[in-house]
């Protein structure tokens, strides 16, 4: 009796143990989440970006009074403009590069960075308010380039932004580069145990796609070792007639812009 009483006694104190651990992994990813999703970085305020082609930088005020950066890249003859959402690493110094592929195609670029990287101000705390920032230098933009001649581009974690923001606008198309089908599925298979309620990042870009009336362009690399090609694949049986699936043999989740596959349906898709 006494030994039994001894194991209900080690059995109990073992499950308030786990319990304990649980708890306080489950505290430690709730306030660091931000950090896992994003990769942010800073740039000091006087960095001086440095390009040949011709840009121009933009601080556009949110509202909540920070100030967001983002370049304006300019091209001859300018037929319109893409709106580009990036990954969630890096900044304009990197993400800038790219550019050249757009511009080159008759385009003006704008490729804005989040609250928190390069020279943007702020601390980013929930989808809500990213949601927000992004709305507002799209509104902003709006005002120099018609709806109609404006494409939103977003690349992984951009996607989402994107076409949250293409559902909620009259934009000329949609380009998505390595979407999720939700980030709250993508973001459990790689923390199983963090309950979705504490997420602070949904981003259910299922839900939105449907509700786009103009063109839409899903790229996917068939290696994306990050955002599963199956994402895509899932996301591409929600297209109406509006859409377009291209995968991409061989391509993994970065590097992407510079795909020759993808740029050649660019090139079709910016005529």
């Amino acid at each position: 009796m006494e030994m039994l009483k001894t194991l209900k006694f080690l059995t109990i104190v073992l499950l308030a143990f786990f319990v304990f651990i649980y708890v306080v992994v489950v505290f430690y990813v709730y306030f660091n989440q931000v950090g896992m999703v994003f990769q942010s970085a800073r740039l000091p305020k006087d960095y001086q970006f440095d390009y040949q082609h011709k840009f121009e930088e933009l601080n556009i005020k949110s509202f909540d009074g920070i100030k967001l950066n983002g370049l304006l890249f300019k091209a001859e003859n300018s037929k319109g403009l893409i709106f580009y959402l990036h990954g969630n690493a890096g900044t304009l110094e990197t993400w800038g590069k790219i550019a050249k592929i757009y511009t080159n195609l008759g385009y003006d670029i704008f490729i804005l960075d989040y609250r928190s990287f390069g020279k943007s101000e702020g601390e980013i705390e929930n989808e809500d308010q990213l949601n927000k920032d992004v709305a507002i230098v799209y509104k902003a933009l709006s005002k120099r380039y018609p709806e109609n001649k404006i494409i939103i581009t977003g690349y992984s974690i951009g996607s989402g932004f994107a076409t949250i923001l293409a559902a909620q606008n009259n934009a000329k198309a949609l380009i998505l580069q390595s979407p999720y089908y939700s980030f709250t599925e993508l973001s459990s298979s790689k923390v199983r145990f963090f309950p979705d309620f504490l997420k602070k990042f949904s981003l259910e870009t299922y839900e939105y796609l449907p509700k786009i009336k103009v063109p839409i362009y899903i790229f996917h690399g068939m290696k994306d070792e990050l955002i599963p090609y199956e994402n895509s694949v899932r996301l591409s049986r929600l297209l109406k007639d509006n859409g377009h699936f291209y995968p991409l043999k061989d391509q993994e989740h970065t590097g992407m812009n510079e795909n020759n596959d993808f740029q050649n349906q660019l090139k079709t898709i910016l005529e």
